[in-house]
């Protein structure tokens, strides 16, 4: 991986088909409107709708009651075939959103009005281009009750809240491992995160594999893997389509006090010809090659291609945090290690042994973290072999394996 392309290319890589892929129209690309595409991601945290345009978005935002309704109106736009798409994106399970309609309110305002099936709390915002992708308006609903602060299980909508309002780091435990040593006094708690999600597509392959699917798929097989171990539980950053902010991933493996934390990936590359599997650790010194920090870049750029509205939050940006997650990194390679030598029993490795670099999903000062490059989804026997059911479960088994060895082997069962 000498020949490295610019984050800009591997995007385009990724990105090619995604149109088709999103079941957006094209037809409004020659109407006057620069509205070019509009897509709906539903899931059960939150539904987002994404207006995509040639030029920047001038809006106005305001609900109506009965029945619940969210109106947006857009003003410098004209109906085009793309708006006109937009009530047929709408999925009969989107927990949210009952039904969209567009219509042009005065001769310079397309009003865009969102039926819902519950209160929302909603959140607008724009997005500058990036990545392939132009300029973006992003309507995110919210539960207007927030039913996760009752639920521990998964804290994800409120840790969003949080996080939206810049205080994600408040509602962070002092430190991540529970009393008592996991595996003994407790379970063994395992955080599986599946990259990328929603607008987030990650890596596509020449034969339209999306890198955020497969990656889903390995991690609910984990899942269920591990949930079947006497002395484990494992639980998900996400647990279908919907984009999840960096710092938000960590934050729910902190706040459910995770013993491990496994990133779960599908690269791609311009050329076709790489292939095999790979194991990252975090680096606070510096990537250990140009290929992890090249991959690091691009696995970090998720937030701009996700889009998040705000990217102050100060959450693990302390100094303090350097002496314990220097001890968390050693840990981190054994880990790794361990994950490593059962990925190269049922795969080529691309690299044999564990590398580093600066990513931004691997941060958490107190879990021990690796991101697994389960194979290059540009390759096409790869992307052949990541379709499969039988792949997939021998990744899900061989991380289960590597999670099993680190144990095994001597890994802290207590408190640091």
């Amino acid at each position: 991986m000498s020949d490295l392309p610019s984050p800009g290319r591997r995007r385009w890589l990724q990105g090619a088909g995604a149109a088709l892929l999103l079941s957006v129209s094209k037809a409004g690309l020659a109407a006057s409107s620069h509205i070019v595409a509009v897509r709906i991601w539903p899931s059960s945290t939150y539904s987002r709708v994404t207006l995509e345009s040639n030029t920047p978005l001038k809006y106005k935002q305001f609900a109506l009651s009965h029945p619940e309704r969210i109106v947006v109106d857009i003003s410098g736009v004209h109906l085009n075939q793309t708006l006109h798409q937009v009530g047929h994106l709408v999925r009969s399970d989107d927990p949210y959103i009952k039904s969209a309609r567009v219509g042009q309110f005065d001769r310079h305002t397309v009003r865009l009005v969102l039926e819902l099936k519950q209160s929302v709390t909603p959140k607008v915002f724009t997005l500058d281009p990036v990545a392939g992708i132009k300029n973006r308006l992003v309507l995110d609903l919210y539960p207007a009750r927030n039913r996760s602060h009752n639920h521990e299980d998964d804290p994800l909508l409120a840790l969003l809240q949080d996080y939206n309002k810049g205080e994600l780091e408040s509602g962070q435990p002092a430190s991540a491992p529970l009393p008592g040593k996991a595996g003994r006094d407790r379970p063994i708690i395992i955080m599986i995160d599946p990259g990328h999600g929603g607008e987030d597509t990650g890596a596509i392959g020449k034969h339209k594999t999306k890198e955020k699917d497969v990656v889903l798929k390995i991690a609910r097989r984990l899942k269920a893997l591990i949930d079947k171990q006497p002395n484990m539980r494992a639980h998900m950053t996400r647990s279908d389509d919907v984009f999840i902010p960096l710092k938000v991933r960590v934050a729910k493996a902190r706040r459910l006090r995770a013993d491990l934390f496994v990133s779960i990936h599908a690269d791609a590359f311009t050329s076709r010809a790489a292939r095999g599997s790979s194991v990252f650790a975090l680096s606070t010194k510096g990537a250990t090659s140009t290929a992890a920090r090249y991959l690091a870049q691009t696995q970090n750029e998720s937030d701009l291609i996700g889009g998040v509205s705000m990217s102050g939050d100060r959450y693990l940006d302390h100094t303090m945090f350097d002496m314990v997650q220097s001890l968390t990194v050693n840990d981190s390679l054994k880990f790794g290690k361990e994950v490593l030598g059962h990925m190269g029993k049922i795969n080529h490795l691309h690299k044999k042994k564990v590398e580093q670099a600066a990513f931004a999903v691997l941060k958490a000062p107190d879990i021990p973290s690796i991101l697994v490059e389960t194979a290059f989804i540009s390759n096409l026997e790869e992307e052949r072999k990541l379709r499969t059911a039988a792949f997939q479960r021998q990744v899900a088994e061989s991380i289960l394996a590597g999670i099993k060895g680190y144990f095994a082997h001597g890994a802290p069962l207590a408190p640091r």
